[in-house]
């Protein structure tokens, strides 16, 4: 008997859930229709605002950029220049292909 009580609580609670969980679909479904018009506003300012802060990042970013590539290549300086020497050195003793 005990076990059957306790069957048809779990149904109901069951139920009960059910219930509720459509009863806030509707809410929410309802809210939204609602507050669409608010939703529209935040798209339209977030394109605006979107617009006038993607050159300014994008100018940024370019300037970071050039600022780390001039950091890395700079301490390679004085080996670009040894092996520039070099190969003006080896390119000074070879012989011509067609003499």
């Amino acid at each position: 008997m005990g076990v059957l009580v306790l069957g048809l609580l779990a149904v109901a609670v069951c139920a009960a859930f059910i219930g509720l969980f459509a009863l806030m679909v509707i809410v929410k479904l309802f809210l939204r229709i609602l507050l669409l018009p608010l939703l529209l506003l935040k798209w339209i300012v977030g394109a605006v605002l979107f617009l006038l802060v993607a050159p300014v990042l994008f100018v940024a970013g370019l300037l970071i950029a050039l600022v780390l590539g001039a950091a890395l290549f700079v301490p390679l300086l004085p080996f670009i220049a040894v092996a520039f020497l070099v190969w003006v050195l080896v390119r000074a003793n070879r012989r011509p292909v067609l003499a």
